[in-house]
């Protein structure tokens, strides 16, 4: 049985709409805006160096402070600091978590009391597999849909990448509607979030908005 890690309560979170972070999985970020600049500074001060990204909850209008309930928190694993004070950073996915609270406190940055609870398998380290993965099938789907789209790829690699690597890396690059990220966010297991991710791709195909996809 794998020993779960001591994770902390409160957490920094990063409210980004249509940025998706999924476990074992990793996300670039340019940090430039100053209260952000000054979140990895206290971040990288913990022995954890996790950073929650999360989705706004936009339902109560463009000034609506909410936050979606549940969001995937990072280890900030590489970081680089520009000539003018930027950084570029790469948070791997460590687990999920679900936001109890929000901290109120002098922090010009956003943080959270979270729970843990329900996402033991995202500590795994090995990768999760999808038994049911039909890829001839679904790597036809991703063909018709690139194409409609006008983009290009590395099929190659696209082909010998393991099923999570896959599925995850799509579900965070391709670009779909804040709550439709949040639905793969959410997704119990792999092959809930590889049909997830069909479901999309095939709505798309059958009359979604054709404007090409920012990689």
């Amino acid at each position: 049985m794998t020993k779960r890690p001591d994770l902390p309560r409160t957490i920094p979170v990063f409210p980004l709409p249509g940025a998706l972070l999924l476990p074992r999985s990793r996300l670039p970020l340019h940090i430039f805006e100053p209260r952000y600049l000054a979140m990895l500074d206290d971040a990288l001060k913990t022995p954890e160096r996790l950073i929650g990204m999360i989705q706004p909850n936009s339902r109560g209008g463009r000034d609506d402070r909410g936050l979606q309930q549940i969001g995937c928190a990072g280890r900030i694993t590489q970081f680089s600091e520009t000539e003018d004070g930027r950084y570029m950073i790469t948070l791997t996915g460590m687990s999920r978590f679900r936001v109890a609270r929000e901290v109120e406190g002098f922090t010009p940055y956003r943080r959270c009391e979270v729970t843990w609870d329900g996402f033991e398998r995202d500590l795994v380290r090995k990768e999760e597999a999808d038994t049911d993965f039909d890829r001839a099938a679904f790597m036809d789907l991703l063909s018709r849909y690139f194409a409609s789209r006008q983009l290009q790829t590395d099929w190659e690699t696209l082909r010998e990448a393991e099923d999570e690597l896959l599925i995850n890396s799509l579900s965070m690059m391709l670009d779909f509607d804040p709550e439709d990220k949040q639905a793969l966010l959410e997704a119990p297991c792999l092959s809930t979030r590889r049909e997830t991710l069909v479901t999309l791709i095939e709505y798309d195909l059958r009359g979604g908005d054709s404007e090409e996809i920012i990689q």
